[in-house]
């Protein structure tokens, strides 16, 4: 979007473009407005949700790591890294939709392999409780970074929309309607001063008609 509106000369035509640039730049701020509207009320959604999500990575931590304290306590640190042998590596799966055309992350899934069959099974009902919970704080990780980047690029699409608006509210309209304004008085003017020539041509004409031989 350009900065300076280049007044046209006073035509019906250089009138009539400025016309519809400015019924183009109302129509696109209109729009854009709309856009604004969904795009914060998701984005307010995508912050509660991010909140939310916080929350419960947090809490599966915290009961993770204090039922993998019980484990290191009854079993000690040998038959920890003995049950950790048996576990593979996470699969996270992100899935996305899409809000106003801006793609973001919706939802998060994690997928953990079951221990092999020659892999040892772990040695106290603590650990079993800690392999549990660290499943659900993983599944809970994954769905607090779809929420946070979900968050982030609503947010930041609701920014460059904003300051979209507010340059055509702002700046562009304005300063159409100020060259419209300025080629409608320009145009009045020149047609105005065509008419009184047209009628000093007309009058001088007829004074020539009236003039006897």
């Amino acid at each position: 979007m350009t900065s300076v509106v280049r007044t046209p000369p006073p035509s019906r035509a250089g009138r009539l473009r400025l016309r519809r640039s400015l019924d183009a730049a109302l129509r696109g701020a209109d729009l854009l407005e709309q856009k604004l509207h969904i795009l914060r009320t998701r984005h307010q959604l995508l912050l509660e949700a991010e909140r939310t999500c916080t929350k419960r990575w947090h809490d599966q931590t915290r009961q993770a790591e204090t039922w993998l304290l019980r484990a290191v306590v009854l079993g000690g640190e040998h038959a920890l890294a003995a049950a950790a042998a048996g576990v593979g590596a996470v699969d996270i799966t992100v899935h996305e939709t899409s809000t106003m055309g801006v793609r973001h992350p919706s939802t998060a899934s994690c997928a953990v392999p079951d221990r092999t069959p020659t892999s040892a099974a772990p040695s106290n009902t603590a650990l079993v409780q800690a392999e549990a919970a660290y499943r659900e704080a993983v599944q809970a990780a994954a769905e607090y970074a779809a929420a946070q980047a979900a968050a982030r690029i609503v947010g930041a699409e609701l920014l460059n929309t904003r300051q979209r608006v507010r340059a055509l509210r702002r700046h562009w309209i304005p300063r159409l309607e100020s060259a419209l304004a300025r080629v409608g008085l320009a145009l009045e003017q020149s047609e105005h001063e065509d008419a009184v020539r047209r009628r000093w041509a007309a009058r001088q004409a007829g004074e020539r008609g009236n003039t006897p031989e």
